[in-house]
């Protein structure tokens, strides 16, 4: 695999809050290594040319340029790449909110974004002012948040404002990134996971995600790669005694492969 995008994109998040339409396109390198940012981030210049509001912003992206949804194919990785989304005009509800997000600060519209479970949203900054961007940018009310979360969640817990968090860019990230982990477990190989590991890793330890990266060395008989990996997080990390306990198994089991 080229390290290259993954080196780029551990470069790039070593910032406290890395920009988030670079990053977003960093991680897109991941699938395509040659991409080159700069038409990109030129088109989210040109989405945002003359925009004055957040209604005029709305008009833009859902009327005027058509950018919705992929109910059809939610589980289809290009919803999570960047310039994928820009291209074809459709996303999923995390990648429509980096566009929004985007678009809005070139426009001077402070908008962020909501990691309410179940279902990512987009708030003017300040305000209680919700859209839904998966849904044509559709104004929501704390009730209609609350409609969304139970049709996406289906939990019956107390839903107030504390399931409305603002989330960070790097948050944001980590979000996209778990998404292509899950989609390419059945739709990509082992060089899909592999960097889409890597990166996740590189934003917050997560000795699961470690865990699965040495699985997946492994299929690359790379089982040594992924016992140093595991050696190293576990000297320099600060695991819990279980999730130690589960990384030496797994480390002693890469191992067994070289016997």
């Amino acid at each position: 695999m080229d390290d290259g995008p993954v080196a780029r994109f551990v470069a790039l998040v070593t910032a406290p809050e890395p920009p988030l339409d670079v990053a977003a396109l960093a991680i897109a390198a991941g699938a395509d290594p040659g991409l080159d940012p700069a038409p990109w981030l030129a088109e989210l210049d040109r989405l945002a040319a003359g925009i004055g509001s957040v209604d005029d912003l709305v008009r833009r992206l859902f009327v005027d340029e058509g950018f919705t949804g992929n109910s059809a194919d939610y589980a289809d990785p290009r919803n999570s790449l960047l310039p994928e989304v820009l291209t074809r005009r459709t996303g999923i509800p995390i990648t429509l909110a980096v566009v929004a997000i985007e678009v809005g600060r070139r426009a001077g519209i402070g908008l962020e974004g909501v990691g309410m479970p179940g279902h990512f949203l987009v708030r003017v900054a300040g305000t209680e002012h919700h859209l839904d961007v998966f849904d044509g940018g559709r104004r929501l009310g704390l009730a209609e948040c609350e409609a969304r979360f139970r049709a996406s969640t289906g939990s019956r817990a107390p839903f107030g404002r504390h399931l409305l968090p603002r989330t960070s860019t790097r948050e944001v990230l980590v979000r996209m990134l778990e998404n292509l982990r899950g989609v390419y477990r059945t739709r990509g190989g082992a060089e899909d996971r592999e960097w889409v590991l890597r990166m996740r890793l590189a934003l917050r330890a997560d000795p699961p995600a470690l865990v699965e990266l040495g699985e997946v060395l492994a299929t690359r008989a790379r089982w040594d790669e992924g016992a140093r990996l595991i050696a190293a997080y576990l000297r320099s990390g600060s695991p819990s005694a279980e999730e130690a306990e589960v990384l030496r198994r797994a480390a002693k089991g890469l191992l067994a492969n070289l016997n």
